[in-house]
């Protein structure tokens, strides 16, 4: 029976749950926590596989993208039982996967705006009252399910020192000056307890590769600025290859102040954001099979280095 509940919204409890039932089953797994929100959520990781190549995948940067943490635990689940029954995950063998990578896992980087967006917070209380009182500033996004900010209303995804003035810049021109539901990059870079503790622990890891899964588009998003990484664009299209994704430049408007960013830029080594599937977020569960299904081959080629 499968650990990882598909058919149901996530909550960073039933993250938590999965990713200790997970590491509880499956022992070539581990997990640890790297740090905790500011509302004390935990901030947990899952690692798959031993080998030598390093790199860290991540989910949920955006409340309202939480169909992503669905996606990486998934795939995790479905590595570690190939690495232990046999078996295989897009046509290459776990045992190759394991013994090739170390897949360091962070399935929610924003638990908190998790929990507002798929209700584990309850109206009426304190927090989902404040983040109501934030979003009555932005009327024109819908709430809760417009949030993407974590519970202090910072955008995550927009609080890495990587050309944070100009996205400050760009988003403040936007009408974005405040905490809100998306696009407030906070006052100053890293001054968000996840986005720190992301810096943090890939400093610590080092890996080769990041990739960070966001929605929606189908899109793949693989350059910051003027930076040349080699060997990033020809893995890129091997993943669009894979997935029917487009591997494609980033918009100017997003194109700053993001965890793929900071990464390259500090790194000089592939970093990547994969927006899955269509549509408006919260994307509805009814895509997951298909997301997944273009993910599968993404996730192994991006922990390989291609094929």
């Amino acid at each position: 029976m499968a650990i990882v509940q598909t058919d149901v919204p996530i909550t960073s409890e039933s993250c938590d749950r999965m990713i200790r039932e997970i590491v509880e089953t499956y022992p070539i797994c581990r997990t640890e926590v790297m740090g905790y929100t500011a509302f004390q959520r935990p901030l947990r990781t899952l690692v798959v596989g031993g080998g030598p190549r390093k790199v860290i995948f991540s989910a949920a940067h955006h409340a309202n993208e939480w169909i992503t943490s669905l996606v990486l635990l998934k795939y995790g689940e479905d590595l570690a039982r190939s690495i232990v029954e046999g078996g295989g995950v897009f046509g290459v063998p776990g045992e190759t996967i394991g013994q090739t990578a170390t897949i360091y896992m962070v399935p929610m980087v924003d638990p908190d705006g998790v929990d507002l967006v798929t209700g584990a917070i309850p109206m009426g209380s304190v927090p989902y009252e404040n983040a109501r009182s934030m979003a009555q500033n932005y009327p024109a996004i819908p709430f809760p399910d417009g949030w993407k900010a974590n519970l202090l209303g910072v955008d995550l995804n927009l609080n890495y020192p990587a050309g944070w003035l100009q996205a400050r810049e760009i988003k403040f021109s936007q009408g974005f000056t405040r905490p809100g539901p998306r696009d407030y990059v906070g006052r100053a870079p890293l001054d968000q307890l996840e986005t720190k503790a992301m810096a943090g622990y890939t400093e610590y890891i080092d890996p080769a590769l990041v990739l960070a899964l966001h929605s929606q588009g189908q899109e793949i998003y693989w350059q910051f600025g003027d930076f040349q990484v080699p060997g990033a664009r020809e893995l890129g299209e091997q993943m669009a290859a894979a997935s029917g994704y487009t591997l494609a430049d980033t918009p100017y408007a997003s194109s700053f102040a993001g965890y793929k960013d900071w990464f390259i830029q500090n790194f000089r080594k592939p970093g990547y954001t994969v927006e899955v599937g269509r549509g408006v977020n919260p994307l509805p569960l009814e895509q997951f099979d298909e997301i997944y299904r273009d993910c599968r081959g993404i996730l192994t080629l991006a922990a390989l280095g291609g094929q």
